[in-house]
C-alpha cells in the first residue's frame, strides 16, 4: 500500500566522491514495510515553487520480514540539481516529504529458474543491497544459485563493495560477485574482480536461456546494451528484468 510520510535522516556519510548514503526514519516512528528492489519518491518544490519528486531504490539490508526502522538511500550528485541541493547538504535531523513504496524489481522465486544474474552500474547496486536477506533465503531453502556483476569506473566507486564480498565468502557455493572496472583495477587486485564494462563480463557466466533470470539495474546505456546481449545469448525477453536510473536535475 502506498503511503505519504515525513522522513527524518538518523545518519549519513559519504560512500564514494560524489555518493551520499542516507538513512532515514519515519518522522512517525513506524517501520518502513517494502519488499527488496522497490523505491520511494522524495517530494519537494523547485525555487519556483513547482512540486517535483525524485526516486531512490530502498537500500536497506533488513532481517527479512520486510519491515525496517530505518531507510537507507544512496544519493548521486548531479552537478546544479535541485534533489542535490536539498539532499546534498540536509544535517542530521533534517526532514523531508516522501512516498511509497513503488516497483516490482523484486526477485522472482518461481521453479522455473536456477540461478539469478544480477547486473548493476553504480547506486543501481542499491536494491541488491536490500534483497540480501531474501537472497539467503532463497541460497538456503530453494537452493538458488546467484552471479553478481557490479560496473564502476574505480575502486572509489565501489559502493558497498566490502559487504558484498563478506556475502560472497559466507556463501562460495552459491553466490559470486565480480565487481567490473573500467577505468582501473585496484591496487591490490581480488580474484572475482574483472576489468572493462559488466557486458564484457557477462558471457563469462555463460547465461542458460532456460534457467537464468537476468535483473538489470543503472545506467540506461548500460541497461539497453546487456538486455540487446543477453537477447543475443538466448535469453528469453520475459526472464530479463529492468529498472533504469536517470539522474535528474
Amino acid at each position: 500500500m502506498i503511503e505519504h510520510f515525513q522522513l527524518r535522516l538518523a545518519d549519513s556519510f559519504m560512500l564514494a566522491p560524489t555518493v551520499r548514503h542516507m538513512a532515514f526514519e519515519r518522522a512517525d516512528g513506524a517501520p518502513f514495510v517494502f519488499t527488496p528492489g522497490q523505491f520511494i519518491q522524495i517530494h519537494f518544490t523547485y525555487d519556483d515553487g513547482k512540486p517535483t519528486k525524485r526516486s531512490y531504490s530502498v537500500g536497506t539490508a533488513g532481517d527479512g520480514s520486510g519491515k525496517v526502522q530505518r531507510l537507507e538511500i544512496a544519493v548521486s550528485y548531479v552537478e546544479g540539481g535541485a534533489a542535490t541541493r536539498l539532499l546534498g547538504g540536509m544535517p542530521h535531523g533534517g526532514t523531508v516529504e516522501a512516498s511509497g513504496p513503488y516497483g516490482r524489481f523484486c526477485l522472482d522465486d518461481s521453479d522455473s529458474n536456477r540461478r539469478y544474474l544480477l547486473i548493476a552500474t553504480g547506486t543501481g547496486i542499491t536494491p541488491y543491497r536490500a534483497m540480501l536477506p531474501v537472497i539467503e533465503r532463497l541460497i538456503r531453502e530453494r537452493g538458488r544459485r546467484f552471479a553478481l556483476l557490479y560496473g564502476a569506473r574505480t575502486e572509489r566507486e565501489l559502493l558497498y563493495g566490502e559487504e558484498f564480498e563478506a556475502f560472497a565468502h559466507r556463501h562460495p557455493d552459491a553466490f559470486v560477485f565480480h565487481p567490473c572496472f573500467s577505468r582501473g583495477a585496484r591496487a591490490t587486485p581480488r580474484p572475482n574482480d574483472r576489468r572493462g564494462h559488466v557486458q564484457d563480463v557477462l558471457p563469462e557466466l555463460q547465461p542458460d536461456p532456460e534457467h537464468d533470470i537476468a535483473y538489470l539495474c543503472g545506467n540506461p546505456d548500460m541497461i539497453d546494451a546487456n538486455f540487446t546481449l543477453l537477447k543475443e545469448l538466448g535469453l528469453p525477453i520475459k526472464h530479463i528484468r529492468r529498472e533504469k536510473y536517470v539522474s535528474s536535475r
